[in-house]
């Protein structure tokens, strides 16, 4: 496989315990997508996302759905809540990292039809990094349910309406954790081929159209807008 889609972290050691300094996601240049607007627009779209942090027992990973919410802050802000019998709520350490994963698909050095190449995948995903806060309020964590079924319901011909005077949401209440990310900065990474020439890329953008899968034809659609 080539070399463009690695990432890795950069380890210290200190007092003994093996620790990383902060984190962030391989991106080439060819490959950044700096723009708040595209990256906001990812992130509403594949909105389950992995929550992952640092604790005392090391690093610890929740796949959740999350809200955006932009009105705030340079970055904005993401909404969630989680089982209170999930560990990772306790006891966040710094910095936290959301990643946001979208299509993906193989490419097969085939494709491009000429020697020297390898094979590769090609996808997009947005890192968001942030600093996590606790929300136990009643209101506050009532606010973050009514966004969240707002956002998920909405769009369906008959959504589901959220009573909050029904016995069961009490008791929920007490089973659940909201929290929010106040976001301080956002990694986005479009790997589309945009390394190699145009002519091969349109080859790889035809193979990928052929495809029987939804992610392949997304992927070739993406690529198809980047050559405009």
């Amino acid at each position: 496989m080539d070399r463009s889609g690695q990432a890795g972290t950069n380890p210290v050691r200190l007092e003994g315990h093996l620790r990383t300094r902060s984190l962030s996601v391989y991106v080439p240049a060819a490959f950044t997508e700096t723009d708040p607007a595209t990256l906001h627009e990812f992130m509403r779209r594949n909105s389950f996302a992995v929550l992952t942090s640092h604790g005392e027992d090391g690093l610890v990973a929740s796949h959740l759905p999350l809200i955006l919410d932009a009105d705030t802050v340079p970055h904005g802000h993401l909404l969630g809540h989680m089982a209170t019998a999930n560990p990772q709520w306790r006891g966040v350490r710094g910095e936290v990292m959301v990643v946001f994963s979208g299509p993906h698909a193989y490419v097969s050095p085939s494709w491009y039809e000429e020697s020297g190449t390898v094979p590769t995948w090609n996808y997009v995903a947005v890192h968001a990094y942030g600093t996590f806060h606790v929300v136990d309020d009643c209101d506050g964590v009532l606010d973050i349910l009514r966004r969240s079924v707002l956002t998920y319901e909405s769009p369906r011909s008959e959504p589901w309406r959220f009573d909050e005077t029904e016995p069961q949401v009490e008791r929920m209440l007490k089973a659940i954790v909201g929290f929010r990310i106040e976001v301080t900065r956002l990694e986005g990474k479009w790997k589309l081929s945009q390394n190699h020439p145009k002519e091969r890329r349109e080859r790889v953008i035809r193979a990928l159209s052929a495809q029987p899968d939804a992610d392949s034809q997304a992927i070739a659609g993406l690529m198809r807008e980047g050559l405009t």
